[in-house]
């Protein structure tokens, strides 16, 4: 189980030297007392730039080249690049690499932030496709495969397809489908698989992407495997994207500093997975089954099932998330966040209107689960079951083409209005939920008055908006008439 990046960071740090390089620290003789108290010092002895010894994040040759080659061993792939500035950079890049400006991508309307940013940044045109949506669960799954396969008969001059696989709730749509339809044209699939790194490493997750025939594949390995936040994988696989395009992209959108600390994490968690990943899946499937079962047996609650939807868009269920509806106990999942929080010590990953979504992972203990059940048990005592409040459900999000492209609207005259008055007007800014990171409105779609409503609601019961000039959205960036 060699790990090259990790085995020089650790010589390297031990090298006793007179450093005259980056970072100002110097191996953490000049960090502050606060510091230290907080993370020790081994760390910063291991903050190291670009040695000769470490190589080179953009024309890697020796020990990094080596890590990235092994990882693409171990996921399948037929290369790999490593990221310091997590999926986002990734899935930027992966635009920028099949994309030029001008040109149609088609995606669904519920994909990531950072595929926004891309598209403002590539100049690319976005054919929206509308996910199947759950009104139970107020919950945005994958686009069914006839919608893609229309979507592609109309605008056969598409050069990629992104699709979202899984969701933040682990539900998976069709992708081998997906795949087959897009892959007759003659295009490139990309599949934003942030919270499916795991997939690979046991039976009883869904296939992963690579696995299904997806061309580009990014993977946010600290969000589910064991490498540091921020750290993330780009995988490569077949002839219809040029892997010096991708590389030429990332060169753009990583630091020219790179942290070897996210990089040596990330090779660390390759070691991990090839080691013992199916041992220790296997103890994370146990918990979250052990955990699905006990909630499921108390009074009031649900949990989100594969049974829950029937659809082309919820094709099989990642176990290991676990999404609980709280808008039938007559309260939202931020306000149940916030009690787990105050009165259980007890975060979610994801707290929505309707409902709020926990992650079980490598890292879960037995304990875990038995905290997250008492807290539930507690919740239902103390609350009991209110009546049933109004919240509202997620409006229709904009199909087809936008009013104008990304980059155009963000990049346009605009002026600043009251909310009350956006209605109607395009707008000039992302207006973003976090999260999970979805916009609910965008640069260049018209709005609505109820997008404005949802995003009160949200607001009122505690979400945080991003990605706009005005957090509480009582002034929104418009274009000019």
């Amino acid at each position: 189980m060699e790990t090259p990046l990790v085995s020089i960071l650790q010589s390297l740090s031990q090298r006793k030297e007179s450093p005259f390089y980056a970072p100002g620290h110097k191996k953490g003789r000049g960090i502050s007392a606060e510091l230290i108290e907080l993370l020790g010092e081994k760390v910063f002895q291991a903050d190291l730039p670009e040695l000769p010894e470490l190589d080179n994040l953009f024309a890697p040759e020796t020990v990094l080249k080596r890590a990235q080659e092994m990882a693409a061993e171990t996921f399948n792939a037929q290369q790999t690049w490593f990221l310091i500035n997590g999926s986002t950079c990734g899935l930027i890049a992966a635009i920028l690499a099949t994309c030029n400006p001008g040109d149609k991508i088609i995606l669904p309307r519920n994909c990531h932030q950072a595929v926004f940013s891309g598209l403002i940044l590539s100049g690319a045109i976005p054919v929206f496709l509308q996910p199947e949506y759950d009104p139970s669960w107020d919950i945005s799954y994958c686009f069914a495969p006839d919608t893609l396969n229309l979507a592609l008969n109309k605008h056969p001059e598409a050069k990629a397809v992104l699709v979202t696989y899984p969701t933040y709730q682990g539900v998976a749509g069709n992708l081998l489908e997906i795949e087959g339809i897009t892959h007759q044209k003659g295009i490139p699939l990309i599949v934003d698989e942030a919270h499916g790194a795991h997939f690979l490493f046991h039976h009883e997750f869904p296939d992963c992407a690579l696995s299904l025939g997806a061309d580009l594949v990014i993977q946010s390995t600290h969000k589910v495997l064991g490498s540091l936040t921020q750290s993330s994988m780009l995988h490569l696989q077949g002839s219809r994207v040029d892997p010096e395009r991708i590389s030429r992209a990332l060169r753009l959108v990583q630091s020219s500093s790179p942290s070897y600390l996210l990089l040596a994490s990330l090779d660390g968690a390759r070691a991990q997975m090839d080691r013992e990943g199916s041992l220790l899946l296997d103890k994370t499937l146990n918990l979250a089954k052990s955990a699905r079962s006990q909630l499921k047996s108390i009074k009031h609650l649900s949990i989100l099932e594969q049974s829950s939807y029937h659809g082309e868009g919820f094709k099989s269920l990642d176990l290991s998330r676990l999404t609980v509806k709280t808008s039938q106990l007559g309260l939202s999942g931020f306000w149940v966040d916030r009690w787990l929080g105050q009165n259980r010590n007890i975060a979610a990953e994801l707290p929505n209107l309707h409902n709020l979504t926990f992650m079980i992972t490598i890292g879960n203990s037995a304990q875990d689960i038995s905290n997250l059940v008492e807290a539930f048990q507690a919740l239902i005592q103390e609350v009991g079951q209110s009546a049933e409040i109004p919240l509202p459900l997620m409006p229709p999000l904009v199909n087809d083409i936008l009013e104008l492209s990304p980059r155009e609207a963000f990049f346009g005259k605009s002026e600043i209005i009251n909310h009350s008055l956006a209605p109607g007007r395009i707008c000039a800014e992302l207006i973003c939920p976090y999260p999970p990171g979805i916009p609910l409105i965008m640069p260049g779609e018209k709005i609505s008055q109820a997008q404005l409503d949802y995003l009160n609601a949200a607001l009122q019961q505690g979400a945080i908006v991003t990605g706009c000039q005005d957090t509480n959205v009582e002034t929104i960036k418009v274009l000019l008439n």
